[in-house]
């Protein structure tokens, strides 16, 4: 079919070549798939069946899933159905099938639900770029346009392709039956006046401006999460110093509750056990302590002062040392005579 179709085109080329070789020929090409890939409309609408032939495709495989079940099962307990049951069974699974292959040919067939769906949704945007290929040949004064998908061009210049302007026309049409006031007229007359090149640039200018832009909210983004990453280690630092001084205070408490607890216990038990000569040299043992604490605290205080008056007198040396070297310094005065 291809082959048919090339040989056609090709035939179609060179007639129109040489009926009108004198004052040259002019061809363009076309190509569907970017025109489709490109077209909002088209793009949302096969999102849609995509997620219908999922669903579909999901149910199949859901109910083949429930016929194999159903054949182990019936290979696992053959020997102890009778064989009506085996029989019975085997209809049963027989019939399962025939209506999941239905289904099957019903969703994905060649006139099924799948090729009917792709076939209303291609066919407007097909009906809007044979109008668009016939206007802008019309104007541009095109003696053949090709489409390159069906044609099986293998190669051809880029300057031939005349996709973009199809798809240019589309959207126009598109934004024209969206206008709603002359202000909205008046921007799409300016729009329209504009060559292929000229929206080329400004799509390109946009396109840096929405770069820059992306790149600006991303620099600011990798900030606030820097930032914010910051303020979590600065808490959680902080919670963490929290709560080791928590800890640390109830370590605290808890060695201070255990030795009152033990105090309280030694005092109990020497209170109804201890004889007076143990409680007479428990007085002197804690008199004999408190003055060695005494005598500790006095002796610190006589080194302090002791260091300190041998500091007094080492500077006071010092001063009388550098007053004498001053003086030997200073020459004898001349005798008179």
């Amino acid at each position: 079919m291809k082959t048919k179709v090339f040989f056609f085109f090709a035939s179609l080329f060179f007639v129109s070549l040489v009926a009108q070789a004198q004052r040259g020929i002019r061809v363009g090409y076309i190509n569907m798939d970017y025109i489709l890939e490109n077209v909002p409309e088209y793009q949302e609408a096969s999102s849609q069946l995509d997620s219908k032939v999922k669903k579909w495709k999901s149910e199949i495989e859901k109910k083949i899933s429930e016929i194999e079940e159903m054949k182990k099962q019936l290979q696992n307990e053959r020997v102890l159905l009778t064989k009506e049951l085996i029989e019975e069974r085997e209809e049963e699974i027989t019939y399962e099938e025939e209506q999941i292959f239905e289904y099957q040919q019903k969703r994905f067939g060649p006139g099924g639900d799948l090729a009917i769906q792709k076939r209303q949704l291609i066919e407007p945007i097909q009906d809007q770029v044979f109008n668009s290929v016939q206007e802008i040949s019309k104007n541009k004064k095109f003696d053949v346009v090709l489409r390159k998908s069906e044609a099986g061009i293998l190669y051809v210049a880029d300057r031939l392709d005349i996709s973009d302007q199809v798809l240019r026309s589309i959207t126009r049409s598109a934004k024209r039956k969206q206008i709603n006031n002359k202000k909205e007229e008046d921007s799409f007359d300016r729009d329209e006046a504009k060559t292929v090149e000229q929206d080329k640039a400004t799509q390109e200018r946009q396109k840096a401006i929405d770069d820059k832009k992306a790149e600006r909210e991303a620099l600011i983004e990798e900030k606030a999460k820097q930032r914010q990453e910051e303020k979590d280690a600065r808490n959680k630092a902080f919670e963490e110093r929290r709560q080791r001084i928590l800890e640390e205070r109830q370590k605290r408490k808890d060695s201070i509750d255990a030795l009152k607890a033990a105090r309280a216990e030694a005092s109990g038990r020497s209170t109804g056990n201890e004889t007076a000569e143990e409680k007479k040299a428990k007085q002197q043992q804690l008199i004999e302590a408190r003055q060695k604490r005494k005598d500790s605290i006095l002796a610190e205080r006589q080194k302090k002062k002791d260091a300190l008056l041998a500091e007094r007198q080492r500077k006071k040396d010092s001063v009388l040392e550098s007053r004498k070297k001053k003086t030997d310094s200073i020459p004898n005065p001349p005798k008179r005579r």
